[in-house]
């Protein structure tokens, strides 16, 4: 059964190349599709298109199918085309023509938008959750390793001390950036598109204020056209947040790979975190980091793979759209995958106490001279030149002690600072606000909703 279909079948083999893998991506929908139709059926009743007694008897009807996706006893059947085909089906084959009215006053092309802006918001939220989680676990290790030093490189060389307070709150900062990101994306996908219909707006006297309320959207996307025109633009926009998350756990793995290679030997973890060699018996691998590297970087490629995409696609809707399920949808799961995997080996990490002490790393310390001797009156070129000459002449002589006070040096991490930035962008998101409406909206059902 296809929403668009009248007399004439389409060829099989045209069939399932335009369906492809939709159906199986249109299941993560399914809740979704639930919510903008219960909203529909409300905002039918108040212009007019429903009676109140048929829009409460699909409101129930719906509900009762949300239940059956939650408990995954929902499926489409192989002769329908997609979750919305599905969905107006079983509402059909209940209450039939009041089934048949549900999809006055919209297209598709709204309806799929609605879905993918209801499952974007719910994705955002489950990353965020997942991103401040992982966030207030650098902020504890970088606290408890605050002490702990160790080399800090530019262009892979020894360049000045660092510590492992730094580097994991260097991590825990960087989520910070990334979280802002994930907010504009949301500001972005929290708009309302549903009543732009095919892309032109609808000659009934609908109300879309109700369904943006309904739907607990903080707006309209208002203007019929940007709204279909926003399909893809979103998806790219949410992409390169994702990616911006990515970014920061790819460099953190890497940097964990080379800590962990025994030329650095600066920290280690349980055995069973690391896998083997079948040949070499001394062999602790990291892979969950290089695979969370790998992971990363692809989804570092996801922006750039939906804007190619998309390339040159005029005004209206195209099918070319339909795949930027397959592309985006899955990296959600695989990122917070990525976040939980790191979360877990970094809440096992076993850091090497001491290592500036080891002669090789003398040198990190001649910034630390140089300064000393500017603090002694000496100008900084001058006192520049002579710890060089020093060191040429195998004369460099050093103190390991470090007196670092400003803001964000190793002495003064301004981690509790961090923190609050991080808590005031999670604040920003207000998530609760959509939950009240959905909440409503499904009659208390909403711990199942976001479950």
């Amino acid at each position: 059964m296809k929403l668009w279909q009248k007399n004439i079948e389409s060829l099989k083999e045209v069939e399932q190349f335009t369906v492809g893998k939709d159906r199986e991506f249109d299941l993560l929908l399914a809740p979704f599709d639930v919510l903008g139709n219960i909203a529909h059926a409300k905002m039918l009743a108040t212009v007019g298109l429903l009676t109140n007694e048929e829009a409460e008897a699909l409101t129930k009807e719906l509900q009762n199918i949300y239940k059956n996706i939650q408990h995954s006893t929902f499926n489409i059947q192989p002769d329908v085309e997609d979750v919305h085909s599905q969905i107006e089906f079983l509402l059909t084959e209940k209450l039939g023509d009041t089934g048949k009215k549900i999809h006055s006053a919209r297209s598709r092309n709204d309806q799929v938008l609605v879905d993918i802006k209801l499952f974007l918001r719910s994705e955002i939220e489950k990353t965020v959750n997942a991103v401040q989680s992982f966030f207030e676990l650098l902020i504890t290790q970088s606290e408890k390793y605050k002490e702990y030093l160790l080399p800090g490189y530019t262009h892979l060389q020894l360049a000045m001390p660092s510590s492992f307070g730094l580097w994991f709150g260097a991590y825990a900062e960087s989520l910070v950036d990334d979280t802002i990101t994930l907010k504009a994306a949301y500001d972005i996908v929290n708009k309302n598109p549903l009543g732009s219909a095919a892309g032109y707006g609808s000659s009934f006297p609908i109300n879309r204020t109700l369904t943006t309320q309904l739907l607990g959207f903080a707006d309209l996307n208002y203007n019929v056209v940007y709204a279909q025109m926003g399909r893809g633009k979103a998806e790219r926009i949410v992409a390169s947040t994702l990616a911006n998350v990515a970014d920061t756990l790819s460099k953190l793995s890497m940097d964990a790979c080379l800590f962990l290679n025994q030329n650095f030997g600066f920290i280690s973890f349980p055995a069973e975190l690391t896998t083997g060699s079948s040949i070499m018996p001394h062999k602790k691998n990291p892979d969950v980091f290089e695979l969370i590297r790998s992971h990363c970087n692809r989804i570092k490629a996801l922006p750039n793979e939906i804007m190619m995409m998309t390339t040159n696609l005029p005004s209206g809707y195209h099918r070319d759209l339909q795949l930027l399920k397959e592309h985006l949808f899955p990296a959600f799961e695989t990122l917070r995958t990525c976040i939980d995997m790191a979360g877990l080996m970094l809440s096992n990490i076993e850091i090497v106490k001491d290592i500036l002490a080891d002669e090789k790393y003398k040198y990190l310390f001649s910034v630390e001279e140089v300064n000393k001797l500017v603090l002694q009156g000496m100008p900084f070129r001058d006192a520049y030149k002579k710890i060089g000459l020093d060191i040429e002449a195998n004369q460099f002589s050093h103190s390991t002690e470090l007196h670092h006070t400003h803001e964000g040096s190793i002495g003064n991490l301004c981690n509790d600072k961090i923190a609050a930035n991080m808590k005031k962008v999670v604040e920003s998101f207000q998530f609760d606000v959509y939950h009240k409406a959905i909440e409503k909206l499904l009659g208390g059902e909403w711990s199942m909703v976001n479950g």
